[in-house]
Parts: C-alpha cells; sequence; structure tokens
C-alpha cells in the first residue's frame, strides 16, 4: 500500500506580522513622508535656516524625551518635566545676574548658574522617585505634584517677573556654535549616545528594563527596584534642567510662565511615536530621537501651511492613541 506525503506547516514557517512592521518602521516611515510632503509643497523647506530652526526646536524636546524613556521604561510617567525645565530656567539667571548669591568673579557664577539648577532639580527629581518608592503612589499622581506646585515654585523665586539678560558665556549653549552647529544640537546628540549607551551596554540599563517589564521577577532575582526606579526618575530632571537652560539660553530671557509649558506632552508623544512601550519593559533612545524628530516636523508642517499651532495638539495627542494602539495589536499577535 503506497502512502501519499501532505505537506504541513513547519515551526520555521514565519507568518508576516503587518503591525509588527509598522511598529518597527513606522516611525522612520512618518518621518521620510513629512520630509518629502515638506520638500514638494512648503517652501524654503531645504533652506539651512529652516533646518537650523527645526533642529534648535527639537533639541530640548529630545533631550527631555529621554529622560522620559528612562522613566516610562521602568512602567512610570513622570508628568513635572515641564515644571522643572521652568525651575531651573528661573533660578540660573538669579545666580550669575546676582540676585540669588554675590559673586563678583562672573566665570564662577556662570559656573553655578549650570550647576546649582540642575542639583537643585535633581533633588525634586528624587523627591518624585521617594513618592513613588516609599509611599507607592502611582507616579501619574506622584509626579503631578511638582506638575502643579514646581511652576509656582519657580514664579515665586522670580516675583512672577521676566528675567531678561545678555551674558554670552551662558548662552553658548542655547545660541553658540562649533564648527557651525548649534551647541544645543551637539548637547542632543552626547545625552542620545550616552542613553543609548547606557540602555544597550550597562547593568542599571538592563535592569531598568528588567523593572519595567516584571517588577515583581526584578526584585526577586535581587534587582533593587526602588534604586532603579528613583534613579530614573532623578536623570529625567536632570535633563529637564538642562533643557530648561537651554531654553532661557536661546531666548535671552527666562518667563516661569511659559518656560517648558506643555513640554510633558511633547515628551510623551516622542516616546510613545518612538516606540517604547507607555507600559513598561522597552527603551527604544533611537526611537525616541526619531520620534521628536516626527513630533516637530508635524508642528512645523501645519504652521507653514498655515493651520493654527493649536491643531497641533489635536495632532500629537493623536498620534500617541495611534502608536499606543499599534504597540498594542503588535505585542498580541
Amino acid at each position: 500500500m503506497m502512502m501519499t506525503q501532505t505537506s504541513t506547516p513547519t515551526s520555521n514557517t514565519r507568518k508576516i506580522n503587518p503591525m509588527g512592521l509598522i511598529g518597527r518602521y513606522g516611525t522612520f516611515a512618518a518621518f521620510l513622508a513629512l520630509v518629502v510632503f515638506n520638500i514638494l509643497f512648503t517652501p524654503n523647506f531645504l533652506s539651512w535656516q529652516t533646518l537650523n530652526v527645526n533642529l534648535t526646536q527639537v533639541a530640548t524636546i529630545v533631550i527631555v524625551a529621554i529622560g522620559m524613556t528612562l522613566v516610562i521604561a521602568t512602567g512610570g510617567i513622570d508628568l513635572s518635566v515641564g515644571s522643572l525645565m521652568a525651575i531651573s530656567g528661573a533660578i540660573a539667571p538669579m545666580i550669575f545676574m546676582g540676585g540669588l548669591i554675590p559673586i563678583d568673579n562672573m566665570a564662577v557664577a556662570v559656573t553655578l548658574s549650570f550647576v546649582v539648577p540642575v542639583i537643585i532639580v535633581m533633588a525634586f527629581g528624587w523627591f518624585n522617585g521617594f513618592l513613588v518608592t516609599r509611599f507607592a503612589i502611582q507616579p501619574i499622581v506622584a509626579t503631578l505634584v511638582l506638575f502643579i506646585a514646581g511652576r509656582g515654585i519657580a514664579q515665586v523665586a522670580t516675583n512672577g517677573n521676566l528675567q531678561v539678560f545678555k551674558n554670552e558665556a551662558f548662552q553658548f549653549i542655547g545660541m553658540g556654535r562649533v564648527m557651525g552647529i548649534p551647541a544645543q544640537v551637539i548637547i542632543m546628540l552626547v545625552v542620545a549616545l550616552l542613553a543609548h549607551c547606557l540602555i544597550r551596554y550597562t547593568v542599571i540599563g538592563r535592569q531598568i528594563i528588567a523593572v519595567g517589564g516584571n517588577e515583581k521577577a526584578a526584585r526577586l532575582t535581587g534587582i533593587p527596584v526602588r534604586k532603579v526606579k528613583t534613579f530614573v526618575y532623578v536623570i529625567s530632571a536632570a535633563l529637564a534642567a538642562l533643557a530648561g537652560l537651554i531654553v532661557v539660553a536661546r531666548n535671552s530671557s527666562s518667563d516661569a510662565n511659559l518656560v517648558g509649558l506643555g513640554m510633558e506632552l511633547d515628551a510623551i508623544a516622542a516616546v510613545a511615536v518612538g516606540g517604547s512601550l507607555l507600559t513598561g519593559g522597552r527603551a527604544n533612545i533611537l526611537g525616541t530621537l526619531l520620534g521628536a524628530f516626527v513630533i516637530q516636523l508635524v508642528r512645523y508642517t501645519l504652521l507653514a501651511n498655515g493651520v493654527p499651532d493649536a491643531a497641533a495638539l489635536i495632532v500629537k495627542a493623536s498620534l500617541i492613541v495611534i502608536a499606543v494602539y499599534i504597540q498594542q495589536r503588535a505585542d498580541k499577535v
């Protein structure tokens, strides 16, 4: 009796996951689509002036979004970044203008104007981590405290006044150039590279991902979960402080009412569009970098084509929803 063989699917047969492909390459495709659209329909898009505007505008978004990526990778969120930018931006001019510490040596004053605000804001970041880890307060609630109070602190520190200044040494981070490249863009790239190396090649980077992936399992394997969570909130605060310094240096003024306003939305949108899971357990630094460029190009495209800036907020919120939906569908398949 002759036996007939029938072909059956093997375990090596791989099905194409459309959602997985979109999740992996969708951000890059969106970036290319925006670039092509602007080349075709936006006048002077390829000019150096336009490139400079977009690079300088996106730099602070990237810096803050990288800190947000680390926090989200642990399963948290940081709503306080915009207010922390305001605090940092308020303190710095007070130092080199002599309103906070009387210093005769301007070089020392400028140096302290970089160091002191970052240290103070890092303390606020530690406070966020303390609320999350010691009191088990949900991150969205814990960071909401400084989201509200932080800007008030900045306003009280400056009496609600606009601080206008001219100090070339301080303003270099916002207006200076190195071989024609804006200093803030160089800072952005250095921060992105360091964060990428942190996640990919260090123990703490692996611990961050482990905590966000399964906190209970991470604790059972001996990972110091509380220290890891506190660490990411401190780093997020430090990067927000740096971004705040860049903003006020670029504007030649510090306005506690406006510095960092809405930055938390931009940062979260960049993380979501960049492919990092908002539920934790994944940190795509390069994706966040590209996601921030997409957010910036969306805003620029709308403004350049006569769409009100308020519409950009709706688009950014929509991008977050779409990104989260794609992530969920990709993980289910």
